[in-house]
């Protein structure tokens, strides 16, 4: 099976959201995340609940518990096999905030955008 690439977004000033989110965490989530990133790397859009779920406008999260922390990595599909991790979060309430699925819908508008303008 063909592996998925996965790219992190980063702004037109160099920031990284996701990494920022990533250097956040303690040794045990950060290994789990990079587990599940793994798995999405090899699984692409094939990894279903309970690992990933589709949101909307095109953005996906990647769904990581670790003991009682529950943390969220949005994405998004573009072209080929490529997979663009936008920001992360430690999820607290029931619902994905807003706030973040919007952060991410900005973060795959500027990187298309971006894209179809640089070539």
């Amino acid at each position: 099976m063909e592996n998925f690439q996965i790219e992190f977004y980063r702004s037109e000033q160099g920031n990284c959201p996701v990494e920022d989110f990533l250097n956040q965490l303690d040794e045990k989530m950060l290994t789990r995340i990079l587990r599940m990133i793994s798995l999405l790397k090899n699984y692409g859009n094939e990894l279903r609940e309970p690992y990933s779920k589709y949101l909307n406008y095109g953005i996906f999260e990647l769904r990581i518990s670790q003991g009682s922390n529950i943390a969220r990595i949005l994405y998004f599909y573009t072209s080929g096999k490529t997979i663009v991790l936008t920001n992360g979060f430690i999820k607290k309430t029931q619902k994905t905030p807003a706030t973040e699925i919007e952060r991410a819908k900005r973060c795959r508008e500027d990187y298309l955008e971006r894209k179809t303008s640089h070539g």
